[in-house]
């Protein structure tokens, strides 16, 4: 039976406008995203048909582009869909952040972070360039790879900072192991950027780490 012959409360479209989005399960939402289903299922039945085959949710909304578009059901139209939608959330996020003190929204800056580095399969460092203020001029990445103490160039983010005319910065890095917690090279590395930046008066007022599912804050461990 489909969905449009579901009681009315049981449709995702519907309980979502009557309810809100966030009483939606990751099936409802999905399929409010697909729209229809395929034959013989209904969209709720296609969206689990999908959590189920890619792991999670997470794991769908990060396939490439290739393993989404080969599921039954999906496609470049819907991977086009998708990556818009994922990109429109992060520029959200980031209008959001450019509204306000950084340091007065420490959750909003986690979660910015986090999406825009947890689905990396590679290893990046990205730095929030502040202004005295310190509300954001600009978020950029700078170096990618294997990240150790040779790779990460303190002389490089004094530079843009300076281009920038940055008073403050935050720091942030991803594992794609997805364990957050810092190791050694991280805390030298941030130590090093500290020291060279603070010859030009920029502070650095945090390092995150983002893994699967948790950021940590070097500035709450007590290490800045």
């Amino acid at each position: 039976m489909g969905i449009n012959h579901w009681p009315e409360g049981e449709r995702p479209r519907e309980k979502l406008l009557n309810t809100g989005a966030q009483s939606l399960s990751d099936a409802e939402l999905l399929a409010i995203f697909l729209r229809v289903g395929v034959q013989g299922r209904s969209a709720v039945d296609l969206a689990r048909d999908l959590l189920s085959n890619f792991g999670g949710l997470r794991q769908l909304l990060e396939a490439d582009q290739d393993s989404f578009c080969a599921a039954r059901g999906l496609g470049s139209a819907k991977y086009a869909q998708l990556q818009a939608t994922l990109e429109l959330s992060r520029r959200h996020l980031a209008s959001q952040l450019a509204r306000g003190n950084a340091l007065t929204s420490p959750e909003l800056v986690r979660h910015y972070l986090s999406s825009q580095l947890r689905h990396l399969g590679h290893e990046e460092f990205a730095v929030l360039f502040l202004d005295t203020q310190h509300r954001i001029i600009r978020y950029e990445s700078l170096f990618r790879g294997t990240l150790d103490s040779a790779s990460v160039h303190p002389r490089e983010v004094a530079k843009r900072a300076l281009e920038l005319s940055a008073g403050a910065v935050i720091l942030a890095h991803n594992h794609p192991s997805g364990v957050a917690e810092p190791s050694d090279a991280d805390r030298r590395i941030t130590e090093r950027l500290k020291d060279a930046l603070a010859l030009f008066e920029v502070r650095v007022l945090d390092h995150f780490v983002v893994g699967d599912g948790e950021v940590v804050s070097f500035a709450e461990r007590g290490w800045l």
